[in-house]
């Protein structure tokens, strides 16, 4: 059975006018998601992985390029156009408290996106859906009538799950959604949002700093840098040969949890960030890169195929 194409970015860029130019938060990101995979962002704080994230479902304006769901480029469609595919797009933020409105209560909260959509007819049938959907992420319906702050933040950002399937999307976002939960939590929230995915087919682009999450929910993962592209490939491949240095040297800070581990020190990263603002031509890892050569400094690196479905952006890689 052939996969089939639901999500396409093509050199999507995203800008920020500031006092001293143009910060170049997402800049010339490519990529394909076929339906039913996931999809991992991985990369430091400030590397563009939520904003793309936002860019793509519009929540953010980009800036340039194209962002095509189901063969339809939906960059500049109306709102009123986009307001419908808000049903099929949906994410999952972050922060489970700041996200949800502390002025309602959890089922005022899913039953939101179900009254704005109008997808029932009647109170009665949204009560039900309501309902059907704190079963199916595990939140008791003792809740229903309870405040975000009166729970803990694993049963928030259930409730966050639970509104983004209100609408049975085909495609979620996540928000990096497991940070800011108890570890203990984030494998509850973690195995919950596999079993969603295989149960109702959904397609994720999982956004993260953590690489031990990362390989264990999605089938490829892509490594941003300010804002670019410097690796992508299936998660086994990414773990076992890691290729740029940049994805090295995050892979070698993952902890192993074996007091008797004597494998590689890790890569510890030296040097000053390269600002996002205006940035100069060359490889934007270049000046905490151990590795790199003039033509790092002054050439930026393509975004190339060096073994069947492993790109990578490194003039290592890459002939004079």
């Amino acid at each position: 059975m052939s996969e089939r194409e639901l999500l396409r970015c093509v050199n999507l860029k995203k800008y920020f006018e500031t006092p001293g130019g143009m910060l170049h938060a997402v800049d010339d990101v490519s990529f394909v998601i076929n339906e039913g995979k996931t999809l991992g962002v991985v990369g430091e704080s400030g590397c563009g992985k939520s904003t793309l994230g936002r860019a793509i479902l519009r929540l953010l304006q980009p800036t340039d390029g194209q962002v095509i769901f189901e063969g339809v480029d939906i960059t500049h469609i109306p709102m009123k156009e986009m307001l419908k595919l808000r049903r099929e797009m949906q994410i999952i933020f972050q922060d489970p408290f700041s996200s949800l409105d502390p002025k309602m209560t959890v089922y005022k909260i899913i039953e939101e996106p179900l009254r704005i959509h109008r997808v029932f007819n009647n109170k009665k049938e949204r009560a039900e859906r309501v309902a059907e959907l704190m079963d199916i992420v595990g939140l008791d319906r003792r809740y229903v009538d309870t405040y975000p702050h009166e729970l803990d933040g694993g049963r928030r950002q259930r409730i966050g799950v639970a509104r983004a399937l209100a609408l049975n999307p085909k495609f979620i976002i996540c928000d990096e959604p497991v940070s800011a939960l108890d570890v203990s939590i984030q494998a509850q929230i973690l195995n919950l949002m596999m079993d969603l995915k295989d149960q109702y087919g959904l397609t994720y682009i999982f956004i993260t700093h953590d690489l031990s999450v990362v390989k264990h929910i999605s089938d490829d993962i892509l490594v941003l840098y300010l804002g670019k592209m410097v690796e992508m490939a299936d998660s086994d491949r990414i773990f076992e040969n890691p290729l740029h240095p940049y994805t090295k040297a995050l892979l070698s800070a993952i902890p192993v949890p074996d007091i008797s581990y004597k494998g590689k020190e890790a890569e510890v990263m030296r040097g000053e960030v390269t600002s996002p603002i205006e940035p100069p031509p060359g490889c934007r890892f270049a000046a905490r890169c151990d590795l790199a050569t003039e033509r790092c400094l002054t050439e930026t690196p393509e975004f190339i195929e060096v073994e069947a479905g492993h790109h990578v952006a490194c003039h290592l890689f890459q002939k004079s």
